[in-house]
């Protein structure tokens, strides 16, 4: 056996392997696990130059893989953004929303742009124009909550340049007082067009920016314990050119996510010809281990899409869509192109199916990889369907966020199979988990844990029973192995176990044993990709790679992060006074952070600190 360059040992491994479900240690040898057993039979593999570990007996698990996000769309604009992810209230959102006005530069914007809900906040409820106003008369300010409504300031207002003439767009609303002038609130009715259209028309970062924000949003994702994802496409994402950044990143060795991606059409009753030139362009398992192609979807054709906004009754889909939807299928299946579908409601999933069956009629698909996002509203027969054409569903926590519009609209019983988990793993459907991040649900994949492990949303409103909820184990194999699945890795990463790629977290606390509530604030302490540590903080924070300056100066992300950490948010005040008055205090700040702050130039317990930001 080679020996390895790294043990990682005293740790306790939920493995994911069924037949090595637990282990002490692992050996690491050519960026995979080399050996996975106890601490006695892993040390005596070690050399005089493996580096080892000791884990201090915490929790590890394989690197949590989000079969449904869309970083590479995310990751250009992370920077810009202020996200409310987490949040406790909304009084704390509008001083987050105010402290960033005071930052931003013009013409720059302050996007909050998903990741939230108003359940999530102690008032429980949404901020109204005249708050987003007060806050900002004169930056512009764009909020948009899940794909329903985007609320824009007057300022917004000029610079979108919505006026009382502006015509009714497709696909949306421009909310109007009794003298037709916008009000403010742009609504998705039927889709959500009119979001992504308004979005678009604020300023873009440069192309090093750009870089720099793509870098810093992996980080974070690795800070939770992702180490990979599969990346959906998304509005606006044009390719090859929106791919560019992660394309150098790729090239210079400096992903810290594994990316497959998943090739997205942008143009209206030209859904085909896009294929059809991708398709002499480029093909599937094209790249590395970090970052390859993996097909198309989740939009095949415009028809075919069923936004899912359930403050608004079910779309119809457009009578085209079987004509424009089965020549894109036809061409897929022949060249063997693995196909991705986003697919909310039972209802679009049956003319879906119909024309995938009329297709394999034709083209077999013959093991082909083809997979539903989402399906919330799925029902058993159309599950059947599934199942027969060998197809699989990657699930998101959506309704984390939306379940009490759900009920709202559709009942108390119609949400506890919604989506039917469970279900869909007794008839062994491969089932993936994922979060549809970013402009939806929060890209915290230790929310979707703790929704699939107790059927509550964010507020706490509780969705299923005993039914339709996973166990702990249950709930990471579908975040591990289960959406290895959907990119078709299964065989080689997903698990701790020889011959796996070597991706794994070490957890702030025990995934199987912290009360419920709890998950959510589960972190990584020590996150590895292929071996090679990208994130370390408390215990492992002198492991970490060198901090990433934020740029531009002004990014939310300097002083907020990502995803809320109540902890750090008051900490890091008085690691400012301690940044001032250095002693004692200043060391002991930084390891209650679990980290050494990106600008703060001293040793955990050095004297003279300068400044620090978040």
């Amino acid at each position: 056996m080679t020996t390895p360059e790294l043990i990682l040992h005293n740790g306790k491994f939920a493995t994911v392997n069924p037949k090595q479900p637990e282990a002490q240690a692992s050996a690491v040898a050519g960026g995979r696990f080399s050996a996975v057993g106890s601490d006695s039979d892993i040390l005596k593999l070690r050399g005089p130059a493996t580096q080892v570990i000791d884990l201090g007996g915490r929790r590890a698990i394989p690197g949590l893989n989000d079969s449904h996000l869309h970083l590479i769309r995310g990751g250009l604009n992370y920077n810009m953004e202020l996200r409310w992810d987490g949040v406790p209230s909304l009084a704390d959102a509008l001083r987050m929303l105010k402290e960033q006005v005071r930052r931003t530069p013009p013409p720059q914007w302050v996007r909050v742009v998903g990741g939230w809900t108003e359940f999530q906040f102690t008032e429980r409820r949404m901020p109204t124009l005249d708050e987003i106003n007060a806050v900002s008369p004169d930056t512009p300010v764009f909020v948009l909550h899940l794909y329903d409504r985007t609320m824009l300031n007057k300022a917004a207002l000029r610079a979108c340049g919505y006026t009382k003439e502006t015509p009714e767009p497709p696909g949306g609303e421009i909310q109007r007082d009794k003298q037709g002038n916008p009000t403010g609130l742009l609504v998705a009715r039927p889709n959500a067009m009119i979001l992504y259209a308004t979005l678009a028309k604020g300023p873009k970062l440069p192309p090093e920016y750009q870089t720099n924000s793509t870098r810093q949003f992996m980080r974070e994702l690795n800070r939770l314990g992702v180490t990979s994802v599969i990346d959906a496409g998304g509005g606006s994402q044009n390719y090859p050119e929106d791919y560019q950044v992660i394309e150098d990143l790729h090239r210079r060795g400096e992903m810290t996510v594994r990316i497959a991606y998943n090739l997205f059409t942008q143009r209206p009753k030209h859904e085909f010809d896009d294929f059809a030139k991708w398709i002499k362009r480029t093909r599937p398992g094209e790249g590395s281990d970090f970052y390859r192609m993996n097909g198309a979807g989740e939009m095949l054709t415009f028809s075919g899409a069923d936004f899912e906004d359930f403050l608004e009754p079910r779309p119809d889909l457009s009578g085209t869509l079987e004509q424009e939807l089965m020549p894109i299928v036809r061409l897929l299946a022949e060249h063997r192109w693995p196909f991705r579908l986003h697919a909310t409601y039972d209802q679009s999933i049956t003319r879906f199916l119909n024309v995938f069956e009329a297709v394999n009629k034709e083209v077999p698909f013959n093991g082909l990889r083809w997979f539903f996002d989402h399906a919330e509203t799925v029902t058993e027969r159309n599950l059947e369907r599934i199942k027969a054409l060998n197809g699989g569903i990657a699930v998101q926590h959506r309704m984390a966020y939306q379940g009490e519009y759900f009920i709202d609209r559709y009942g108390t019983d119609a949400a506890k199979l919604t989506p039917p988990i469970t279900k869909m793993l007794r008839m062994g459907i491969p089932v993936g988990a994922g979060t549809d991040a970013t402009r939806v649900a929060s890209y915290n994949p230790w929310v979707a844990l703790y929704w699939m492990a107790t059927g509550k949303t964010v507020g706490g409103t509780p969705l299923y029973g005993d039914d339709n909820r996973l166990d702990r184990m249950e709930a990471l194999r579908r975040y591990t192995l289960g959406s290895a699945w959907f990119s078709s890795e299964d065989d080689k990463k997903g698990a701790i176990m020889p011959g796996h790629l070597a991706d794994m977290a070490v957890l702030s606390a025990d995934y199987f044993s912290v009360p419920d509530e709890e998950i959510k604030g589960i972190e990584a302490l020590l996150t590895l990709v292929g071996g090679k540590i990208v994130y370390g903080a408390g215990d492992f924070a002198n492991l970490a790679p060198l901090p990433l300056p934020v740029l531009p100066d002004w990014s939310p992300v300097k002083e907020y992060g990502g995803y809320y950490r109540p902890r750090r948010n008051a900490v890091k005040q008085l690691h400012a006074h301690a940044c001032r008055n250095p002693g004692g205090l200043h060391g002991l700040l930084h390891r209650l952070l679990r980290e050494q702050p990106p600008t703060c130039k001293e040793p955990l317990w050095g004297l003279g600190c300068e400044c620090f930001a978040f």
